[in-house]
């Protein structure tokens, strides 16, 4: 039998080699990752202010990374297609998407949903935001202020009607929580997407809308729709004339649609460290900022753990809203 200090010098010894030998192991994903393209997922359909601000910044991230960016639409169920493909993927942040407030509004809104946006996901970043803005038909309508459509809610209750992009959507929550602080009751006209919701703006059969700014600017520029507020905090760089709804009379009102990357739960946080990294370095570039001023985004950036706090209110406070107003999908 060997004395005991062989044994232990042994043990030690075969520790120190496992370590040796581990040790590249537990680096290769900071030293090797990225060495094949990237896929980001971006589960809504191409043309919109989710799609621009993702093409735009994986083709600055792929510049930075040495991989190609492959830019992946699919659209579907409010977002959920897109997100339930990523929560099946490798944790080997090989796959990417970017999510918007859905990511905090599903789980309320959808019973059945195949994913959970806390646990099957990790946070990378907040991107962007992109106001809603409440607008009307410049032909027709005679509010000129937030005040006055208050006033004529209040005058004939569920008559003002009010179109949106969808069920759940932030321009139907915008609504929502407009009615709700505001204490009116208008009525809510879902659309398969902001494109015909604003159709019908345009054409007069609906009383209001909380646009995305994205697809809403264009036509308060050619004087066709008139805008009355914006949903954020702060005014908008792309409208700076246009109050916030809580300067306009609905006092603490905010809904700010906000864009993040997430991956697969379980990637190498070294990998998300340096996903992080690279998008808000993109984030600064002068090019970058032009574009996305160009959909009304106005970049934010953040840390995983931000990220991470941001997403965690927004569940709370959606869910509380949906649940109280019994606002469903379908």
């Amino acid at each position: 039998m060997r004395p005991l200090r062989q044994i232990l010098a042994a043990a030690i010894a075969a520790v120190a080699a496992t370590l040796m030998l581990t040790a590249p192991a537990r680096a290769q994903p900071e030293s090797t990752w990225p060495s094949k393209p990237i896929k980001w997922v971006v589960p809504f359909p191409p043309g919109g202010a989710m799609d621009l601000i993702a093409r735009t910044l994986g083709e600055r991230a792929a510049s930075e990374l040495g991989q190609p960016v492959v830019i992946e639409n699919r659209p579907g169920a409010g977002g959920n297609i897109g997100a339930d493909h990523v929560a099946k993927q490798p944790a080997d942040g090989y796959t990417i998407m970017i999510t918007s407030i859905g990511m905090a509004t599903n789980r309320a809104l959808y019973p059945k949903l195949t994913y959970d946006p806390v646990k099957d996901f990790a946070p990378v970043s907040l991107l962007a935001m992109v106001p809603n803005v409440l607008v009307v038909n410049a032909a027709s309508s005679v509010e000129r202020t937030v005040k006055e459509v208050i006033a004529r809610a209040q005058k004939a209750p569920g008559k003002l009607t009010y179109a949106s992009a969808g069920n759940g959507t932030s321009i139907h929550l915008a609504g929502e929580v407009f009615a709700s602080m505001a204490g009116v009751q208008i009525t809510h006209i879902p659309y398969k997407g902001s494109g015909p919701a604003v159709t019908d703006m345009l054409g007069g059969q609906v009383d209001l809308m909380f646009d995305s700014i994205t697809s809403a600017r264009p036509h308060i520029q050619s004087g066709k729709l008139r805008a009355l507020a914006v949903t954020t905090a702060r005014r908008s760089a792309a409208l700076p004339d246009v109050p916030t709804l809580a300067e306009a009379g609905v006092t603490g009102y905010e809904v700010s649609p906000w864009f993040a990357v997430f991956v697969r739960a379980g990637t190498p946080p070294e990998v998300i460290a340096r996903l992080n990294k690279v998008l808000n370095t993109a984030m600064k570039q002068p090019e970058t900022l032009r574009k996305l001023e160009g959909v009304g985004a106005e970049p934010i950036g953040s840390t995983p753990q931000e990220l991470a706090a941001h997403l965690n209110h927004e569940l709370d406070r959606w869910g509380q809203l949906i649940r109280q107003r019994q606002i469903r999908a379908d």
